[in-house]
Parts: structure tokens; C-alpha cells; sequence
């Protein structure tokens, strides 16, 4: 007997140190892949730069004036900005994802998005918000929608289930909303109002984007942090109480980690869509029996939006914003889920 639970424990142990292994081996891969796209990011365009000069400009190792100018005054700000929302939305969507136990349960599809999408519309047309105001009603926006579906929610307790239909439904009352404000609005504004709602890394000012890096500086790690009592909250509450975990405050704990996460992004780059949905489910393919990584969906969240930011700007006839290219890749794996999580019977 003994001997068959030392057999069962060194197993045990092996597994684990194989699962840890893996995780670290692929997170260090998407980190080198997303640095490599960072960079690159940076070196083409109508005037191209090496990827030693653009190294050295980013680290101010050299002192050379026209490309100072074209990496730091140009392109830095663009692919920091793709960067930090990447990684923003990534780290999100696979915490909403694991939360709610539901690979559909993304904040492009349980309002938070369509909160930020509404306030920032609302700035623009009723208050002829600009710049950075737009990105404060937008942050607003989502943290508002955010609360109003938990306290819906809430029924002794929130239900991964009930959160994301009431999500949903908040969410179509917001994109009408949306609609009927753009009906009153003057054309320019309008335009405005569009060009922010369809997503762009380029529209990002120096504040916002300061602001988002001094979120992810908290709030990744404290989402790295939480990664366990996420997975015991995966189990199901009565489990993860019999696991020592304190399931609500654990859970309200997430949520709002999340939802900071997600309405920074929103408030830099507009509602860019699919990001958050995608970034958890490729990096679970990725990590195997080590699924779950936070960090690991955060980089894959920057390589998709570092990757669509190159597509939008460099590969096609005309530049576009962002958000149109991660929305056609976006949709058809939407259509894929959809497909594959019904014949599995898992998607209602």
C-alpha cells in the first residue's frame, strides 16, 4: 500500500514539474516571438531601419537624429501601444474565459466593451470630447457596465452562466444606445465616433499609453498572482471551498482584475474585437496539460496585435485600422467555436 502512494506521488511530481516546465518553455518562446514583432514593428516602413539601429535607438545606445526621429517619434508609440493593449486584452479575455468557464465568455460579448463603446460615443457627440477625455469616458464607460452586470448577477453568488447572458443583453442595449447616438450626431462627429469604435494602436496619445503600462505594471502581476485560485474556482465553488479558497472575494478579486485590464485597453486603442476571445484558447493549445497561463494569453494577446497591426498598415493596399483585419480573422473562428462547441455539445 506504501508503495503503490510513493509510486502514485512521484508521478504525481514528475507531472507537475513536466506541466512547469512547459509553461515556462513557451512563455519564454511567445516573450522572444513578441519582442522579435516589437522590433520589427519598428523596421518597416517607407523608410526602413535595421534591427540593430532600431535596438540601439529604443535603448539610446546610439545618437543618430533621422532615426531617433523615425523609431521614437513614430513607430515606438504605435507598437508600445499595440504591446501593452495586446497584452492587456490577452490577460483579460483568458481570466474571463477560465472564470465563467465558458470559451465564449469574452468582454467583447458581456458589455464591457459596449459600455466603453457607449460612454466614449456619448463623449463624443453630446460633450465634443477630444483626446484624452474620450479615453476617461471609455474607462468609465466599462468599469460602469462591468458593475451594473455583476449586481444583476448577483443571486447569492454570481453564476458564470447568468453573468454572460446577462452580458449579452446589456450588451445589445448598449450598441442601440450606440445606434440612436449616432443618429443625432453631426457628421464629422460621426466620423469620429466611428473611426474610435472600429480600433486602432495608432490613436493612442503619450498619456494614455503611459497610463495603460503603469496598469499592466500592477495589475499583470497581480492577475499572475491570482492564477491559483483561479483554477480552483474552475472546479466549481463548492470544490474550491473544499480547496481553502474564499470563492467570492477570489471571484470579485478577478473580475475586477479583468475589467481594469480590458477598459485601459479600450481606452487607448477603441474596442479592437476577438483579441480577448483568441489569446486563451491558442495559448491553452500551445501550453498543453500546463493550461491556464495568464501571462502566456497576455503574449499571445501582444503577437495577434503586434502581427494585425503589421497586416493593417504594411501588407495591405490601403492602411486600415487595426481593429478591421483582428475582426475578419476574428469572425470566422467565432463561427469555428460556435460549430465545434455544439457538436460537442457544450454550447447549448
Amino acid at each position: 500500500m506504501t508503495t503503490t502512494m510513493d509510486r502514485a506521488a512521484t508521478r504525481l511530481r514528475v507531472n507537475r514539474r513536466r506541466r512547469a516546465g512547459r509553461a515556462t518553455a513557451v512563455t519564454a518562446a511567445l516573450a522572444v516571438a513578441v519582442v522579435a514583432l516589437f522590433v520589427l514593428t519598428m523596421m518597416v516602413g517607407s523608410f526602413r531601419i535595421g534591427a540593430g539601429e532600431v535596438i540601439a535607438s529604443v535603448l539610446h545606445l546610439s545618437d543618430n537624429p533621422s532615426v531617433d526621429f523615425v523609431v521614437r517619434g513614430l513607430r515606438l508609440p504605435t507598437a508600445a501601444s499595440a504591446l501593452a493593449v495586446g497584452l492587456a486584452l490577452g490577460a483579460s479575455g483568458t481570466i474571463f474565459q477560465q472564470l465563467l468557464r465558458n470559451p465564449l465568455a469574452s468582454p467583447d460579448f458581456v458589455g464591457i466593451t459596449s459600455g466603453a463603446g457607449l460612454a466614449a460615443v456619448t463623449g463624443i457627440v453630446v460633450f465634443q470630447a477630444a483626446g484624452l477625455v474620450i479615453s476617461g469616458f471609455a474607462l468609465g464607460g466599462a468599469i460602469l457596465a462591468a458593475v451594473l452586470m455583476y449586481v444583476l448577477a448577483w443571486r447569492d453568488g454570481v453564476s458564470g452562466y447568468r453573468f454572460i447572458l446577462i452580458g449579452i443583453g446589456v450588451s445589445v442595449f448598449f450598441e442601440g444606445l450606440v445606434g440612436y447616438v449616432l443618429s443625432r450626431a453631426q457628421i464629422f462627429e460621426a466620423r469620429q465616433a466611428m473611426h474610435w469604435l472600429t480600433g486602432s494602436v495608432g490613436q493612442a496619445s503619450t498619456t494614455e499609453l503611459r497610463l495603460l503600462v503603469g496598469g499592466l505594471i500592477v495589475l499583470l502581476p497581480t492577475a499572475v498572482l491570482l492564477q491559483r485560485p483561479l483554477r480552483a474556482l474552475e472546479l466549481g465553488d463548492d470544490a474550491a471551498r473544499s480547496l481553502g479558497a474564499r470563492t467570492e472575494l477570489s471571484r470579485a478579486a478577478l473580475l475586477g482584475t479583468a475589467v481594469v485590464l480590458v477598459a485601459l485597453a479600450v481606452a487607448v486603442a477603441g474596442p479592437i474585437a476577438f483579441v480577448a476571445l483568441v489569446a486563451g484558447p491558442i495559448a491553452n493549445r500551445l501550453l498543453g496539460p500546463a493550461t491556464g497561463g495568464v501571462l502566456a494569453a497576455g503574449l499571445v494577446g501582444a503577437a495577434l496585435l503586434l502581427t494585425a497591426d503589421l497586416v493593417a498598415v504594411h501588407l495591405l493596399p490601403t492602411p486600415l485600422p487595426t481593429g478591421v483585419v483582428t475582426g475578419a480573422v476574428g469572425a470566422p473562428y467565432l463561427l469555428w467555436l460556435l460549430a465545434t462547441s455544439n457538436r460537442q455539445g457544450a454550447g447549448g
